[in-house]
């Protein structure tokens, strides 16, 4: 009997043995399932995270995938660095978190194993992208670098001769064009299943803008030397005072340039030449003429004037824009008068005769050089003096007259000290052969159709006048 006591007790003893280490087993179990901890030998995304939570594994997961910074580089410069947090990249906590406890649940559903032989998990590390904070960040206005427009090749002018201006090569580019690139080599590095390195992103050549036009554009080039085979010529027609100035504005107008010519257009310049004469020609115009007396006379034509050789004015117009240098001339005339300022063309300088007044007067540049009473033609029988504005043809001293068909009493043959005709055997002369000049003389005893004057007044007159010096006779 004694002996069944003692083995009972003995059985009782190993009973509440093993029931103590199961106990201290349960317990030791229990704590590590509760603790919140990852077990020994636990490796995550190769990190040791033995002993680790999972608030302590986020955080270091985060500091390390979050750590990576982006540098742009131009030209080999870095000019911009940004941080993943800075191009709108942040980790989701909340399913990081989550991913990094379903581990710790794995662990824990695979108690013993994961006890025994440890455990080794790959967790994705989930981030957020905020595109209107990756935009703002990635764009040129925020580099070190300024930014330099690009510029085309331009033709410009110096003053005297056309020059292009080479392009200019800037650094400027579409920022859309840089965030697809950078977008792109981002996304990898956060996708990455490891901690990523620095990134560094070149800008390419390609991106930026490149001006348009370039200097050896054969277009400009054409231009310019269309341009420079003109620009030069400067034409001055000169009217007296007055000048009208042909230059480059004008004659850029009329240059016409061709795929593979250029040349100036010809009925361009023989439109300028008629618009001039028109401007400029009085010679069979109508003129007015304010007399020595107050009074003033219309003329329906002038035979005294000037006219413009158009067709001649033309050629010489061209060949002055052909020689491309600065030329001041008149123009070419078919007939000239003695001065003119601008359409003036007596210009204060002209011989007057009132043939009712029976008075000559001669103006140089507006002022009376002299005056006196005269003897006109005759008003009758065809010997009237014409009324009108003419040139004095030419003049002679002495010079002989002779008229009126043949040796009978209505022809004369005298000689004169001063000649100086203007219309139709009709010119201004000395009669020394008359002792009185003006009143009415002219009614009964005067000339064939000249005006007769004292010697002292033609004399005068004589050595202050050439040939084109306009006479004006009115009554």
């Amino acid at each position: 009997m004694k002996e069944k006591k003692k083995g009972k007790w003995i059985l009782l003893g190993i009973v509440l043995v093993v029931a103590a280490a199961l106990a201290v087993i349960g317990f030791y179990l229990y704590q590590k399932v509760n603790s919140g901890l990852f077990f020994e030998d636990t490796r995550m995304n190769d990190y040791d995270v033995s002993g680790k939570s999972a608030k302590e594994v986020l955080l270091m997961l985060e500091k390390d995938y979050g750590a990576p910074k982006v540098a742009i580089r131009e030209k080999g410069e870095t000019v911009l660095t940004l941080t993943l947090e800075e191009l709108g990249y942040t980790i989701d906590q909340r399913k990081l978190l989550d991913n990094i406890q379903e581990c710790l649940r794995s662990q824990n559903l695979s108690l013993f194993t994961s006890l025994s032989e440890g455990n080794n998990y790959e967790v994705e590390v989930p981030f957020r992208f905020e595109e209107t904070t990756f935009n703002q960040a990635v764009s040129s206005k925020n580099f070190s670098a300024a930014r330099v427009k690009s510029e085309d090749a331009a033709l410009e002018f110096d003053g005297s001769r056309y020059y292009i201006r080479p392009e200019v090569y800037g650094n400027e580019f579409d920022d859309a064009d840089l965030q697809v690139i950078v977008r792109e080599d981002a996304d990898k590095l956060t996708a990455a299943a490891r901690p990523q390195q620095d990134l560094e992103v070149d800008v390419p050549e390609g991106l930026y803008f490149l001006p348009a036009v370039t200097q050896d554009d054969p277009v400009m080039n054409h231009t310019m030397n269309a341009y420079n085979s003109y620009c030069g010529a400067v034409i001055t027609h000169t009217f007296g005072k007055e000048k009208r100035v042909i230059d480059w504005d004008t004659i850029q107008k009329w240059l016409v340039i061709e795929d593979d010519a250029y040349h100036i257009d010809e009925e361009a310049v023989y439109n300028y030449v008629t618009e001039l004469a028109a401007a400029y020609d009085t010679l069979y115009y109508q003129r007015s003429f304010q007399t020595s007396v107050g009074t003033t006379v219309n003329y329906e034509s002038s035979d005294y004037g000037y006219q413009i050789d158009q067709d001649g004015e033309f050629n010489q117009l061209m060949a002055d824009i052909s020689s491309n240098t600065a030329v001041t001339r008149e123009p070419v005339y078919a007939v000239s008068g003695f001065s003119r300022n601008g359409r003036d063309d007596l210009n204060g300088n002209y011989v007057e005769v009132n043939l009712t007044a029976q008075h000559v007067w001669l103006y140089r540049e507006g002022n009376l050089v002299v005056e006196g009473d005269i003897v006109s033609g005759l008003p009758r029988d065809g010997r009237e003096t014409a009324t009108g504005a003419f040139p004095i043809a030419f003049k002679a001293s002495p010079y002989n007259l002779k008229g009126g068909g043949g040796s009978g009493s209505g022809s004369w043959d005298v000689m004169v000290q001063y000649w100086m005709p203007f219309f139709d055997g009709q010119g201004l002369h000395d009669a020394s052969w008359r002792s009185s000049f003006g009143g009415a003389i002219y009614q009964s005893d005067g000339s064939h159709g000249c005006v007769n004057l004292p010697t002292n007044v033609a004399g005068t007159i004589y050595s202050n006048v050439d040939a084109g010096f306009p006479v004006l006779l009115y009554k």
